[in-house]
């Protein structure tokens, strides 16, 4: 527990993180990143620190993911937010396990477990002793054994979960790894219900995740709908542990949802990858010009008055939707001829062949452009667009919607997880929502939401400019890391006067 008259001491653990420096060509040259989880953690350092909280950070030392494309910047890069942070505050995690990586996630499952157990080894055994944090604050699957170890020596953990993916391993091979897994066996989950440490060490399977869960202070996912979702068994490809700890955390009062936020960098007023910047009040004009400027670097026909729509998330249609935009891409196009639509992808991912060969079949490259995943492209995108593309099954948080509101350009999305806390349907009478969205997974249900999204483009362009001017300011106030950091700041203090219960 923290000590009277000091703040408390917050420790960060984080298998990802991004530095972003100022004159970065790729989001991936400079960083440790997979997912979403860098940019979040990463903000989330920063925007702590400027709340004046002691906050401290621990992450694999990546030395090849680091230092791949230009290591002075790098170090240059890194040197700055050590400053920010005092020399102390940045925790790196030594082992060869991670040292010669290419990328955080090998995808073979017996790879990642090493790593895991290496970083976890190391922020068990010499960075949570050297900090002697207050409250440890645990992402994902990767640090999922660490709140077993907190709960053991009375520790307050918060576990966060922005994947649902998980690993197992048995206590022996965790052992073997250096880990003291007798210490705080009995906070683990396992497979099987165990009767002893001794009958479970070399057969009983330890599940990551849910250990995290199960044996955290407080857990939360990001976003309120999301972790509703869970409980009530609407997504099937959550294993029933995960949904069962999860449930009895909920119940008990002990988990919740707090939505990310984008990197203040999404902004159309500072952004340097646009180019032409702009803020709400002079939008319409400046969106013409990134559009034209857009249509004339992809080779679309160059029409300041066609309705544009961006696809800005990666090519996976487990998730994401890409077979519903595939089935009505064509007749959109069609059917919107007189109006010119146009359709922009700046994407990477499985589905990408899927989108090109109906580009080509159809003979349409002058309406639709399918473009590999660039940052500098993704972010004119936004400045050019007029409508982002969402459709996903499911989203536990999402940012890419958060963005398009910020850049004046609405998003089109399916109604569940994080898209469903973030957009309201447009109400133009009440002036209110800022988006459209659809409650049946198919391409009938996209297809509904693009044509009101037409509908509103018709509109006169007094109309639109009031709404998106609207929406643009109000999301510049609702999705922000302040607004983030402080929802965490909040449950840190509820965690350190809940008692704590072993």
């Amino acid at each position: 527990m923290a000590k009277k008259n000091k703040k408390p001491r917050i420790l960060i653990v984080t298998p990802e993180v991004t530095y972003i420096p100022e004159d970065m060509g790729k989001l991936d040259d400079y960083s440790a990143k997979a997912g979403g989880l860098a940019d979040v953690s990463a903000a989330l350092i920063s925007a702590l620190y400027d709340l004046n909280a002691d906050v401290h950070v621990a992450l694999p030392d990546y030395r090849s993911i680091f230092d791949k494309n230009n290591p002075k910047t790098f170090i240059k890069e890194i040197d700055k937010i050590i400053d920010r942070l005092d020399d102390d505050r940045v925790h790196l995690a030594e082992d060869r396990a991670f040292y010669y990586l290419n990328n955080i996630y090998s995808g073979y499952s017996d790879k990642d477990l090493k790593v895991s157990l290496a970083f976890q080894r190391e922020v068990i055994n010499n960075i949570i002793p050297r900090v002697k944090p207050d409250i440890i604050h645990c992402n994902d699957w990767m640090t999922g054994l660490i709140p077993a170890m907190a709960k053991q020596f009375n520790i307050p953990c918060l576990f966060t979960i922005h994947n649902i993916h998980t690993i197992t391993s048995t206590m022996a091979e965790i052992e073997d790894r250096g880990i003291d897994a007798a210490s705080f066996w009995n906070q683990l989950y396992f497979m099987t219900p165990p009767y002893n440490y001794e009958e479970s060490r070399n057969w009983n399977k330890v599940d990551f995740l849910t250990s995290g869960i199960f044996s955290a202070h407080y857990v939360n996912t990001v976003s309120h709908t999301f972790l509703m979702e869970i409980i009530a068994g609407k997504h099937p490809f959550v294993e029933p542990q995960i949904k069962q700890e999860l449930t009895n955390k909920y119940y008990a009062q002990c988990a919740t949802g707090i939505i990310n936020a984008p990197d203040p960098e999404f902004n159309p007023a500072v952004d340097e990858k646009i180019r032409f910047n702009y803020g709400p009040k002079n939008h319409h004009e400046k969106k013409i010009k990134n559009k034209e400027h857009l249509q004339f670097m992809l080779d679309l026909e160059v029409d300041k008055n066609a309705p544009l729509l961006f696809w800005p998330s990666r090519l996976d249609p487990v998730q994401k939707g890409c077979q519903l935009l595939a089935d009505v891409m064509y007749n959109n196009i069609n059917f919107y001829h007189d109006i010119n639509l146009q359709i922009v992808v700046v994407a990477s991912g499985s589905f990408d062949g899927h989108f090109r060969d109906i580009v080509k079949f159809h003979s349409i490259e002058k309406n639709v452009v399918i473009c590999d995943f660039n940052e500098d492209l993704s972010h004119q995108a936004f400045a050019s667009s007029d409508f982002i593309l969402m459709p996903s099954s499911f989203e536990p948080c999402g940012l890419p919607q958060m963005i398009g509101c910020i850049y004046g350009a609405l998003p089109i999305v399916f109604d569940t997880g994080g898209l469903h806390d973030t957009i309201k349907r447009l109400d133009i009478e009440n002036n209110t929502g800022n988006g459209f969205l659809f409650n049946i997974h198919n391409s009938d249900g996209l297809q509904w939401a693009i044509d009101k999204a037409m509908e509103f483009y018709k509109l006169d362009n007094k109309i639109k400019e009031t709404q998106i001017n609207r929406i643009m300011i109000d999301s510049v106030l609702e999705f922000n890391h302040t607004i983030c950091a402080g929802n965490y700041i909040n449950l840190y203090e509820k965690m350190l006067k809940r008692p704590f219960i072993v």
